[in-house]
């Protein structure tokens, strides 16, 4: 019976791709002779990868999968879980009616590189909601390690240099200062939840005026005076702005090397996660603490080390956005804790603790960057994009609610 059900559910994935493939490689070869080059652009590219995607994934389903139950029921279940994620699929190809241009590899390669610092910030957020906590001192956060990391960093010829007399030090150590910085500060806020059982809203909200205060006095010293930080050196410069593959056939922009490095942390992540005591314990400790406590499980080392991991996160997004950017300020990273926040809901990081995976966290990211660049893309107001942004986020946390009821 089993072999039965996945037998049919790899059809379904399988026919499904091959026909959307085939459909893509039509697509490519008569767009040309059909003058609809300027119509569709790189739409055959989108559902060439697409219809790989399904294919690959029917053919690599093993025995013992899930049942796919064509209901009433079943298909309603798929509408409430997957309710912001055909929501974004429906404005995006009303997106693409109203401007063809959307559909290009170079737009898709600009959503993910703003996706990927976005993303290695909700990744270490996710730590800390994974626990029913969160972490509203992240964004600080990013702003310190930007500014640290930017003052030290900055050219010998650079007329309004943050320290006039620093000699040209290794790329390295800046970088390792201003994570090294963050992590303080996580350890800070570890220690206030673990130790007194302070609320995290409470004690992140505590840290994050702590660290801007100190960024702020930080940023403001002689001879900067607040000013902007500039004049970044170029090997910096290059870790946030090289482009790999660039012209590697006409018209290509290139890879943007934040895109592995988001790749390669993703990995990492799940690997800490999935694999390891330690995230087992993130798991448990979200999921029941006193059952946690009484299976052996060290309360206070685990939440020490879901903050300072997370801490290290958020340094190394700082340090990217620095390098991004080419300069800092110290409101750098402002409110970027309320999007990952919202983004890992959206992905189905429940808020009460104890359920989230990478993969939902890495579509909740890019669902909301291509809603927010599809929007500016068409010309929407700043102040709707707003709107839909906020109904976004109480929608999932409604959907998540119901979920969390249900069980």
């Amino acid at each position: 019976m089993a072999e039965n059900n996945v037998s049919k559910t790899k059809k379904l994935f399988t026919v499904c791709g091959l026909v959307v493939l085939a459909l893509g490689i039509i697509l490519y070869f008569a767009k040309a002779p059909m003058g609809l080059n300027r119509k569709i652009y790189d739409l055959p590219i989108f559902l060439i990868i697409i219809g790989l995607g399904f294919a690959c994934k029917g053919f690599m389903m093993k025995p013992g999968a899930k049942e796919l139950e064509l209901s009433k029921k079943s298909f309603g279940e798929f509408l409430t879980n997957n309710a912001i994620l055909l929501a974004m699929l429906v404005l995006v190809i009303v997106i693409c009616i109203l401007q063809p241009r959307f559909m290009q590899i170079r737009v898709a390669l600009d959503i993910l590189t703003q996706s990927s610092t976005k993303l290695i910030m909700a990744l270490g957020i996710c730590f800390t909601l994974l626990i029913a906590g969160t972490d509203l001192s992240a964004g600080r956060m990013v702003g310190l390690a930007s500014v640290v990391s930017a003052s030290m960093l900055q050219t010998a010829t650079y007329a309004n240099r943050f320290f006039p007399d620093l000699p040209q030090v290794q790329l390295w150590m800046p970088i390792l200062i201003a994570i090294v910085a963050c992590m303080i500060f996580g350890a800070l806020n570890g220690f206030l939840v673990a130790k007194y059982d302070m609320h995290p809203f409470i004690a992140t909200l505590a840290v994050q005026v702590i660290i801007y205060g100190a960024c702020s006095l930080y940023f403001d010293m002689p001879p900067n005076n607040s000013q902007p930080i500039g004049g970044i050196r170029p090997d910096f410069a290059q870790l946030g702005q090289m482009r790999l593959f660039a012209g590697i056939y006409q018209g290509f922009p290139g890879i943007s090397i934040l895109i592995p490095i988001a790749l390669v942390i993703c990995v990492i992540i799940w690997f800490v996660l999935n694999k390891t005591v330690f995230g087992k314990n993130v798991y448990a400790i979200g999921g029941n603490r006193e059952a946690a406590v009484v299976a052996g499980i060290n309360v206070f080392r685990n939440i020490m080390g879901i903050f300072i991991l997370a801490s290290c996160l958020y340094g190394i997004a700082g340090v990217l956005e620095a390098a991004r950017t080419a300069g800092a300020t110290n409101n750098y990273g402002n409110g970027y804790e309320l999007d990952a926040i919202a983004a890992c809901v959206v992905g189905g990081v429940s808020l009460s603790g104890g359920i989230g995976k990478v993969g939902g966290i890495v579509m909740g990211v890019l669902i909301f960057t291509i809603i927010q660049y599809g929007l500016q893309f068409i010309n929407v107001s700043p102040m709707w994009q707003q709107v839909i942004k906020g109904v976004i986020i109480a929608v999932a946390v409604a959907i998540d609610l119901t979920k969390y009821r249900r069980k």
